[in-house]
């Protein structure tokens, strides 16, 4: 009995948004609260869950928005593909924004995640993927820069650097993938146009060649209400 007051808020906030037009900002959060009759600290986290969902965003400085519902990209991890390849096969368009190639140094920690000796030549690759326009993920990727170089992805990448290897002929064999959710960092949020401490559906993972060699580091952020990510097992014994 205790959550009910919890429940009831979340359902107030439910059909509020659902008669709110896609696009259209919300009332104020200090003004909601009043009609709500609940603390700012309550109703922000009444609003998470709609956030999580994809269904409002909350913009920096602008306020909270209704976002129209999209498809979400659904797919299981047994099998490594890109998001491009994902979307394309439920017939959904997405987009790249906020591309980012850089050279750089490896540091103490990139040089252990790749299996090179620190300050060796690096290949950061920062994107942001978008569907309908808005902001689902925001990728990087890190690689030796005997993989892949500032040339080779400057006229022809399309956000995707495993399709772009495989396109080019790389032999690639495995993927070690770590899970988890966390709250998003400013750099993160400020890409996807989310707030800081937002949670996130947080993957980073090593691609492997055929000589078991890392050929990239890779951290990825998801926006949760756009993916739905699941795992099919046989059953053990």
């Amino acid at each position: 009995m205790s959550n009910f007051p919890f429940q009831r808020l979340q359902a107030d906030l439910s059909g509020l948004i659902d008669r709110t037009p896609a696009g259209q900002r919300l009332p104020s959060e200090p003004e909601l609260a009043k009609q709500l009759g609940v603390s700012r600290a309550t109703l922000r986290d009444a609003m998470r869950t709609f956030e999580t969902q994809g269904l409002v965003r909350r913009r920096q400085g602008s306020g909270t928005f209704v976002v129209g519902k999209v498809q979400a990209l659904d797919s299981g991890l047994e099998v490594l593909e890109s998001l491009e390849t994902m979307a394309k096969r439920l017939g959904l368009v997405i987009s790249v924004s906020h591309l980012s190639v850089e050279p750089l140094a490896a540091d103490e920690t990139l040089a252990e995640k790749l299996g090179l000796e620190v300050g060796a030549g690096l290949l950061c690759i920062r994107r942001v993927i978008r569907a309908d326009g808005r902001p689902v993920a925001y990728l990087v990727d890190t690689l030796p820069e005997n993989v892949l170089r500032v040339d080779d992805v400057a006229t022809d990448f399309h956000g995707s650097v495993l399709d772009f290897l495989l396109e080019r002929g790389d032999i690639l064999k495995t993927s070690r993938a770590n899970v988890s959710a966390l709250g998003a960092t400013a750099e993160v949020a400020k890409a996807l146009e989310i707030q800081r401490g937002d949670v996130l559906l947080h993957f980073y993972s090593q691609l492997f060649d055929e000589n078991a060699k890392v050929v990239d580091y890779s951290l990825s952020y998801f926006i949760p209400g756009y993916f739905h990510f699941h795992v099919v097992r046989r059953v053990g014994g």
